[in-house]
């Protein structure tokens, strides 16, 4: 069972709530690859912490993977939830690559 840990860093507000509901918008977008990832874990900071600055809302997520080494993406973004969402997307890309190799064998 896949396991999702949220961290934020101090520039990021992240109360309980935003990130029970980051930790469900994770698992629903990994949800295909669940069966291989054993953990997830997200990493959001605040580039410059700075209101003024375009893309500096940086989200990384590492997964890991049974038998294999971990993948992490990193992905930038005005707000969070994008942030989060197009890392998603990034890991979902890598992921394919990684386990349609296994499927392949």
């Amino acid at each position: 069972n896949m396991k999702v840990q949220f961290n934020t860093d101090k520039t990021i507000s992240g109360d309980q709530r935003s990130a029970e509901y980051f930790t469900d918008f994770i698992s629903e977008g990994l949800r295909h690859h669940s069966d291989h990832i054993t953990r997830v874990e997200a990493h959001l900071s605040d580039e410059n912490g700075n209101k003024e600055v375009a893309n500096d809302i940086k989200c990384l997520l590492e997964a890991r993977v049974e038998g294999k080494k971990p993948i992490a993406v990193t992905a930038k973004a005005d707000t969070v939830e994008m942030a989060v969402s197009h890392a998603i997307d990034k890991l979902n890309a890598a992921l394919e690559t990684v386990l349609g190799r296994l499927k392949s064998h």
